[in-house]
């Protein structure tokens, strides 16, 4: 097991990523596509192992969005103590586009979590899922690519729309977008703005939302994706002299 609160740091240069986007011929018409044809690969049931290790993804920018963060937490599924933290950073090659934030953010994703010490049984990523307009946000695209189980916690809404919510923790409602349940309203913390929680992939919306449950504390986020928001951004390590770093749009994702 992995030593408690080791950050491991890497250099773009050293983290071997294979590309998420064979087929890609560059434009946004293209990226859609991708989208499309990958979005068929997506499986909103659960196959996952015994959930021990769950893994936090983020990304964060700095020198004014020229160059991306990529951020990755190990937590022990039990106790949500922090195991281990990869961080890599690389210049942002796609400029911000809503509905895209996969094809800017997820190098650096994935090239965070390959800098883990062991492999997750679940990854939550923040950021949508199915809850996309072509039901392929960043949560499933990670899914499908990494071919781990994966579950999209976003902050706000990208489509769909809901019913009231009570203001108790654990209260939910469906998303729904053209009468499809596309997810799940769910409020994480008693009087706080709620969670859109949906299917990444290989795992079912249920079980998601109870997971995602499980994996909240105190605070509005679930322990792992909180970790890692926080590591992208920079806000739980002090290094003097460096940039402000903001943090990735959720929204779009």
């Amino acid at each position: 097991m992995p030593r408690d609160n080791a950050i491991v740091a890497a250099k773009a240069k050293s983290t071997p990523v294979k590309s998420p986007f064979s087929g890609w011929d560059g434009s946004i018409a293209g990226a859609r596509e991708l989208q499309a044809k990958l979005a068929r690969r997506v499986r909103a049931v659960d196959r996952l192992s015994p959930v021990r290790l769950i893994a936090g993804v983020d990304v964060g920018f700095e020198e004014g969005g020229r160059t991306i963060r990529g951020a990755a937490v190990l937590v022990d599924a039990r106790t949500l103590q922090p195991l281990a933290r990869a961080l890599v950073r690389m210049p942002t090659r796609m400029p911000y586009v809503p509905g895209l934030l996969s094809f800017r953010e997820l190098p650096a994703l994935l090239g965070a979590l390959g800098k883990l010490p062991c492999k997750p049984d679940l990854v939550m990523v923040d950021g949508h899922g199915l809850a996309h307009p072509r039901a392929f946000g960043i949560a499933s695209h990670f899914g499908v690519v990494s071919g781990l189980p994966t579950i999209g916690v976003a902050k706000s809404i990208l489509i769909g729309e809901h019913d009231r919510l009570g203001i108790r923790r654990g209260s939910r409602t469906p998303l729904l977008h053209h009468d499809r349940e596309i997810g799940t309203v769910l409020r994480s913390k008693r009087g706080v703005r709620p969670l859109i929680v949906s299917v990444g992939h290989k795992v079912s919306l249920p079980t998601a939302v109870e997971l995602v449950l499980a994996a909240t504390t105190r605070y509005r986020l679930p322990e792992p994706v909180r970790h890692a928001d926080r590591l992208a951004s920079r806000r739980d390590i002090a290094i003097a002299g460096r940039p402000r770093v903001t943090s990735g749009s959720a929204r779009y994702r």
